[in-house]
């Protein structure tokens, strides 16, 4: 036991790792790893302590995004726009990014932590549209904490209740939460395409708008 503890601090900083570079706009499995590591963290054997879990996917949160926005505020809308593809991040995306930080500001900061697409590129567009830098740690920082505090210690405490359960009632617990998780990747995608749909259409429109001011 005492080998599995001394060695449990690898696991807080894969945590924090793996969630800064998601953070950061690369394509890892962040989320799963934080709920993995919450519910391994609810047994005995485990080691692992859910409050410095909690602590280390905050901090590597909060880090990654910073990282993201100064990267984006740096090489700025053009060369996300060229090399962005290669990374998932479509015009389509871009465009919505825009829209969403023109409209909404620091909520895009803060909701964009719950959303696994914009959660990838939230900071990267806030750095590349200019976004004040306090407002965006103010809602960066918020977020971190209420999405990694939030997933850390419901993960864990369901864990607990899950460990206590056996057979068929665990089995109907699981199907549950996979229906759930597959409703929640399925409304994401859907509320994306409905999203990117307005951004075209305001681009149009501004871009119409534009193009009749210079005419007459």
């Amino acid at each position: 036991m005492d080998f599995i503890r001394d060695y449990s601090y690898y696991g807080y900083l894969l945590v924090g790792l793996v969630i800064m570079l998601e953070s950061m706009g690369l394509l890892l499995p962040a989320e799963t790893l934080l709920i993995a590591a919450s519910i391994y963290a609810a047994s005995h054997q485990s080691g692992l302590n859910i409050n410095l879990i909690a602590l280390s996917a905050i901090i590597g949160a909060i880090m990654g995004d910073n990282f993201g926005y100064l990267i984006g505020h740096k090489i700025g809308y053009r060369l996300l726009k060229k090399y962005g593809p290669k990374f998932k991040l479509t015009p389509e995306r871009l465009l919505l990014g825009q829209y969403l930080f023109k409209h909404h500001g620091g909520k895009v900061v803060f909701i964009g932590r719950f959303m696994v697409l914009l959660r990838l590129f939230t900071a990267l567009l806030a750095g590349a549209n200019k976004m004040p830098w306090r407002g965006f740690m103010f809602y960066n920082a918020l977020g971190g904490i209420a999405w990694a505090g939030g997933y850390s210690y419901i993960s864990y405490f369901l864990g607990k209740q899950i460990l206590q359960l056996e057979g068929t009632i665990g089995i109907i617990l699981g199907v549950i939460g996979g229906v759930i998780l597959l409703s929640f990747i399925w409304f994401i995608h859907k509320n994306e395409k409905r999203l990117i749909e307005h951004a075209q259409k305001e681009a149009e429109r501004e871009s119409a708008e534009l193009d009749h001011s210079i005419n007459n």
